[in-house]
C-alpha cells in the first residue's frame, strides 16, 4: 500500500470525524434550542420561528456565497466557518432577548449555508473520482448516526445539567471541528490570493450568474436530472412538515410512539448507507438516483396511506433507506460532472432556488393541509413525488441511451474510415 493510498485515508477518517462531530453538535444545539426558546416564551410558534431561519439565511448568502467559496481556499474558510460558530453558539446561552437570540441563530445557520457548499468543492478536489461515491456513503453513515446518537447525548446532558449546558457542547464540537479540520491538507496552495481578497460587487455576481447560466445552457440534460432531483427533495421538506402532524392527527400515535418512529428514520438511513458502502458501491451514481428516489416516493405512499404504527413503520424505514441511497447517488453525480471550479457559484445560486421553492411548497401544503384532508394533501403530494420521479427515471435512461448510441455511432464512422484506407 502507497503513501498516496495511506494519506488518502488518513485524510478520509480526519473529515468523516470533523463532519461526525460537528453533525451530533448540531443536533444538541438544535434540541437544546428549542427547550431554551419555549422556556422563555411558552409559545410553540416561537419554536417554529427557528425553523423559517434556516431557508431564509439560505436566501441571504447563496446568491453571493458562491462568488466567494470559488475565489478562496476552501479549507481556510471551512476552518473559519467553524470557529466563527463555535463563538457565536457559546455567547447565545447568555442572551436573554429574543430577537437577539434570533439574529445569532440566523447568523449561525448563513454559516452553515456557506460551510456546505465549501465543503461540497474541498471534498471533490481532495477526493479521486473512484473513492468519492465510497466516501458519501460513509458521510451519509456518519450523519445519519449523528441522528440517533445527537438526541440520545442530548438527553443525558440535560439529566445532568440544563440546556445552556448542551449548547456549551455544541461550541465546543464546533471548535474540535474546525481543529481537525486544521489537519487536512490545504489542496489549493496555488491559489491567487489577490483573487480571493477581491471584494464581491454586484458587477461580479452578475458576471458569476450569467457564467452559472452559460453553463446550464450548455448542459441542459445535466441540469433537468439536478433540478427533478432537487425538485423532490423539495416535496420530501414539504410533507416532512406535515410529519408531525400526521401521526398525531391522523395516526394517533402516542409521543413516545411518534419518537420511535423518528428514530426507525434514523435507522434506515445508518442501513441504507451501510448497504451503499458494502454492496452498492459499483453502482453508478445515476442508477442510484433514479432506483432510490422511485422508493422513496413509494416509502411516502406506504406512509401516506397507513393507518396504524406498523404500516407507518414500514413506509418510514423504507423512505429513509431509500433517501440514504438517493443521497448518495446524486452527491456522487453532481461531484463528477459539475466543474469544481464553478462548483460553488453552480450550487450555491441552484441552492438559492431550492430554498425559495422550499418555502413555497411548504406554505402551500402547510394550508392546503389546514382546509383539506390531511391524510388526502400527503396521498396527492407522495403520487406527484413518484409522477417526478419516473420523469427523472425517463431523462437518466434517454441521457445515457443517447451517450452510448453517439459512441456507437462515433465508433461506425472510425471503423468505416479504416475500410475505406
Amino acid at each position: 500500500m502507497n503513501n498516496n493510498h495511506i494519506n488518502g485515508w488518513k485524510n478520509s477518517f480526519l473529515l468523516l470525524t470533523s463532519i461526525g462531530i460537528s453533525n451530533i453538535g448540531s443536533w444538541i444545539y438544535l434540541i437544546a434550542l428549542n427547550l431554551i426558546i419555549l422556556d422563555m416564551t411558552s409559545s410553540p410558534l416561537a419554536v417554529s420561528f427557528l425553523y423559517i431561519l434556516k431557508p431564509a439565511a439560505t436566501l441571504l448568502t447563496n446568491f453571493w456565497s458562491g462568488s466567494l467559496i470559488d475565489r478562496t481556499n476552501k479549507r481556510n474558510l471551512m476552518i473559519q466557518l467553524d470557529f466563527l460558530r463555535a463563538i457565536v453558539i457559546f455567547v447565545l446561552p447568555f442572551i436573554s432577548t429574543l430577537w437577539i437570540i434570533y439574529a445569532f441563530v440566523l447568523v449561525i445557520n448563513m454559516c452553515s449555508s456557506i460551510f456546505y457548499p465549501t465543503s461540497m468543492v474541498y471534498i471533490t478536489k481532495l477526493l479521486p473520482n473512484e473513492r468519492r461515491q465510497k466516501f458519501n456513503a460513509m458521510r451519509s453513515l456518519v450523519s445519519s448516526g449523528a441522528f440517533v446518537l445527537g438526541p440520545t447525548i442530548a438527553g443525558v446532558l440535560f439529566m445532568i445539567g440544563t440546556p445552556k449546558l448542551a449548547i456549551s457542547i455544541n461550541a465546543i464540537s464546533l471548535l474540535v471541528s474546525g481543529i481537525i479540520t486544521v489537519l487536512l491538507p490545504n489542496i489549493e496552495n496555488n491559489i491567487d490570493e489577490s483573487s480571493s481578497k477581491t471584494p464581491i460587487t454586484l458587477k461580479m455576481l452578475k458576471k458569476d450568474l450569467k457564467v452559472v447560466l452559460h453553463f446550464s445552457s450548455n448542459n441542459r440534460m445535466l441540469v433537468k436530472i439536478i433540478f427533478l432531483y432537487t425538485f423532490i427533495l423539495i416535496l420530501t421538506a414539504s410533507i416532512d412538515s406535515l410529519e408531525a402532524s400526521f401521526s398525531k392527527e391522523v395516526l394517533l400515535l402516542t409521543n413516545s410512539k411518534y419518537g420511535v418512529l423518528v428514530s426507525l428514520a434514523g435507522v434506515g438511513f445508518i442501513v441504507g448507507s451501510l448497504v451503499n458502502s458494502i454492496f452498492l458501491n459499483k453502482i453508478k451514481s445515476k442508477k442510484l438516483i433514479w432506483i432510490g428516489s422511485i422508493f422513496l416516493s413509494l416509502g411516502y405512499i406506504i406512509y401516506a396511506f397507513s393507518n396504524n404504527f406498523f404500516m407507518a413503520a414500514i413506509g418510514f424505514f423504507i423512505l429513509s433507506f431509500a433517501l440514504a441511497i438517493s443521497n448518495i447517488g446524486y452527491d456522487t453525480f453532481y461531484q463528477n460532472k459539475v466543474p469544481v471550479n464553478l462548483m460553488g457559484r453552480i450550487g450555491s445560486l441552484y441552492g438559492f432556488v431550492q430554498a425559495i421553492f422550499v418555502i413555497l411548497f411548504t406554505i402551500t401544503i402547510g394550508y392546503l393541509a389546514k382546509n383539506f384532508s390531511l391524510q388526502i394533501i400527503v396521498i396527492l403530494s407522495s403520487f406527484l413525488m413518484l409522477f417526478v420521479s419516473l420523469i427523472l427515471f425517463a431523462f437518466i435512461l434517454y441521457s445515457s441511451n443517447s451517450k452510448r448510441t453517439f459512441q456507437n455511432i462515433l465508433r461506425r464512422f472510425k471503423n468505416e474510415k479504416v475500410l475505406q484506407k
